[in-house]
């Protein structure tokens, strides 16, 4: 992931000097997820208006220009993000589009529209319990009871993860067969809303962002934390579907798309994540310095 930054700076730099061209769902029946805000849903294709993408910095933050014009937000907001990074990954983005502007890949500027409107209005507190709710409903708390080979799948697959995340937080998390789930204690939930208050509101956009996408807050914690790859996040949230797939056969043309796009958006979500913490960290430590 930040090999991926490094390279994305490296051409941010260039763009910053001037414009340049062409730059699971699970198989057994279990409680619905609760329901959450979503973000932008943007227009499906669009043909490209523009020939160069750019950066500057304006008072505000980092500004991304079309040709001469500056992105606006959907509620027509100055398109500002608040570092270096994000902005070249989200240019990179918008120089990567053909003839065609498919929005429908562009997650990072998605997340963005999302962070600046706040469409829905919440607070930092609500965003943290809209992740939160998760929990309750966790992807790896859910367990089969049969066939066994299933049993010892989910057991081998997902005990590290927990147990990652038990010594990680000093939490408890368990696991349970029954319809209703795992119950969360108290001070699980307070030690996990301390821990994600201490991310800003751009960041907190994006940790929701992924645990939509997995069905999970430990994934979601794992994946944040550096402890699984993207890769790893998204086979163990579709490890139910991954093992019917096995038994039964794929649908090429299905289940291919669908995972190629869950790994795209959680990836986009994780580095987003990384990419809004980023800023405060680099001048955190050059104060040190």
């Amino acid at each position: 992931m930040w090999r991926t930054c490094l390279r994305l700076r490296d051409e941010g730099r260039r763009l910053l000097n001037g414009p340049r061209r062409g730059l699971i769902a699970s198989v057994r029946p279990g409680p619905t997820p609760p329901p959450q805000a979503r973000a932008y849903a943007p227009p499906t294709e669009r043909k490209r208006f523009y020939q160069n993408v750019g950066i500057t910095q304006g008072e505000g933050g980092f500004e991304i220009n079309l040709d001469h014009r500056k992105l606006k937000t959907p509620q027509a907001k100055l398109f500002t993000v608040p570092s270096e990074a994000l902005a070249i990954a989200v240019a990179t983005e918008w120089d990567s589009q053909q003839d065609t502007i498919k929005f429908y890949t562009m997650h990072l500027t998605t997340l963005c529209n999302t962070s600046l409107d706040n469409p829905t209005q919440r607070n930092k507190d609500q965003l943290i319990r809209a992740a939160l709710k998760f929990l309750d409903t966790d992807t790896v708390c859910y367990r089969v009871e049969e066939p066994q080979t299933l049993v010892e799948l989910q057991k081998n697959e997902w005990d590290p993860i927990i147990e990652w995340a038990k010594e990680r937080y000093g939490v408890e998390i368990g696991s349970s067969t029954s319809i209703t789930g795992p119950s969360v204690p108290a001070r699980t939930r307070e030690v996990l809303t301390s821990h994600l208050a201490s991310y800003n509101m751009w960041a907190l956009q994006g940790i929701e962002f992924v645990v939509t996408q997995l069905k999970s807050m430990v994934l979601t914690l794992g994946l944040i934390d550096l402890r699984l790859s993207v890769e790893q996040a998204v086979l163990l949230s579709r490890l139910e579907e991954e093992y019917q797939i096995q038994k039964w056969g794929n649908i090429e043309w299905a289940h291919d798309y669908e995972l190629q796009e869950l790994r795209a958006r959680t990836a986009a979500g994780a580095l987003f994540v990384h990419l809004c913490s980023e800023s405060s960290t680099v001048k955190h430590r050059l104060l040190q310095e």
